[in-house]
């Protein structure tokens, strides 16, 4: 294979406890993984358990499994079955997602004596925690990789050797930071074409220079910097269908509605129309706001679903009903929900690529994007400022009503969300 200096130098230095490599998307960091994990694998003596963790059991078949099977054949690199294991060259292995601390509880009480670990910075805490104590052979090992977080991550204080009240440590680690430059193999117009799809947010720093960076000021900088780029006075006349996002108000917080209408082959997502309402109302109300609401969407667009905050189960229920009543052919569902810093991303790499658009009459969400910060006193994570001030009401129906999509839409450029 044609290893690059900076995947030749990882696989002569890692015979530590812990190999982590951390650093930018797309610079060679797991492609060498996929010969190393199959060394692990076979030197592995059966005195303790083989554990795969992603952040997902998806993402780990994604990144990890599905190109080690493509390369080593599915004979060699099986499926994971109900019961969470896979065969790998001739072993018996766990393949276990690492977001939720539930998940694990077929390893917590077991030796392991090796594992993987994909996508390090998105895992809860308390199973890095497990798998540290899990870790005991005299013979056992982790490799793993990730891109970086904030500076004030509980992974970059384990790499660098201190405890939670910044003591040294005497653990035993081997670190290698990425930068895209690193992976000579990149076409130059490819690494050019990544650059600009981070160029101004925090995601540069991380995803091309490697860095652990915090993030701070303006989420969407370059919408702030320059609306005029993304607003509209006329939407496009090949939408191909459209989907509304629904927050439900409370507790100071508003009633928000927007429409999001995608051209052919989910090449750009346009927020067509919105709704928003700062104030107390009946639930007879909010349903006679999405009825009409929806109707004169519908006049317009083939619109035939609604993602609602999942948090609201009765109100999602009352829009149901009050839907059927009316006869509008639409689907009312739970919004996704996923990771917030997901879909800020995903808006970012859009905005980016010159593929998001909103009408001018959206004021309300234009306006939220324009002036959506990260909150400055979150040292440990990134997070989104909500105090209350904020119209992270309109941003969050946004985003219900484009997270079904954003992978494939971001796809369709190229891109990778994860």
């Amino acid at each position: 294979m044609q290893f690059t200096d900076k995947q030749k130098e990882f696989w002569n230095g890692c015979s530590h406890r812990w190999n982590i490599k951390t650093g930018a998307t797309r610079s060679g960091k797991t492609f060498l993984d996929f010969y190393l994990i199959p060394k692990r694998i076979r030197a592995c003596t059966g005195k303790g358990l083989i554990v795969l963790l992603g952040n997902t059991k998806g993402t780990l078949e994604r990144n990890i499994l599905t190109p080690m099977r493509e390369i080593w054949s599915p004979s060699l690199v099986g499926n994971i079955s109900s019961d969470n294991t896979v065969r790998l060259f001739g072993r018996k292995c766990y393949a276990l997602g690492a977001d939720k601390v539930n998940q694990v509880s077929k390893i917590q009480g077991s030796e392991i004596q090796y594992c993987y670990g994909d996508e390090i910075t998105t895992w809860h805490e308390d199973i890095f925690i497990m798998l540290k104590s899990r870790l005991s052979a005299s013979n056992s090992c982790f490799d793993g990789t990730c891109n970086p977080d904030a500076p004030g991550h509980w992974l970059k204080k384990f790499i660098d050797g201190k405890d939670e009240n910044g003591e040294k440590t005497n653990v035993d680690v081997y670190n290698q930071s990425y930068t895209i430059y690193d992976n000579t193999h990149l076409d130059s117009g490819f690494v050019r074409n990544l650059e600009n799809e981070y160029r101004g947010t925090v995601y540069f720093d991380r995803f091309i220079l490697g860095l652990w960076k915090a993030a701070e000021g303006i989420i969407y900088r370059q919408f702030a910097d320059n609306p005029s780029a993304f607003i509209i006075d006329s939407p496009p006349k090949n939408i191909s269908f459209a989907s509304v996002g629904v927050d439900f108000g409370g507790n100071g917080s508003a009633h928000a509605f927007v429409l999001n209408g995608f051209t052919p082959n989910m090449r750009e997502a346009i927020t067509l129309d919105e709704f928003y309402l700062k104030k107390q109302i009946s639930p007879a109300e909010l349903e006679a706001e999405f009825i009409e609401f929806v109707r004169r969407s519908k006049e317009k667009y083939p619109v035939f679903e609604a993602y609602c905050d999942s948090a609201e189960t009765t109100l999602i229920q009352g829009l149901k009903a009050a839907s059927a009543k009316a006869g509008l052919a639409i689907e009312v569902k739970n919004a996704i929900k996923g990771e917030i810093n997901n879909r800020i991303r995903f808006f970012s790499i859009l905005m980016s690529q010159g593929r998001y658009k909103v009408m001018r009459h959206c004021t309300s969400l234009i306006g939220a994007l324009a002036s959506a910060v990260w909150d400055s006193k979150s040292i440990t994570v990134d997070k989104r400022l909500d105090d209350g001030k904020m119209n992270i009401d309109s941003l969050d129906a946004l985003e219900y009503s484009t997270e079904k999509y954003m992978k494939t839409i971001v796809d369709t450029g190229g891109m990778k969300l994860a």
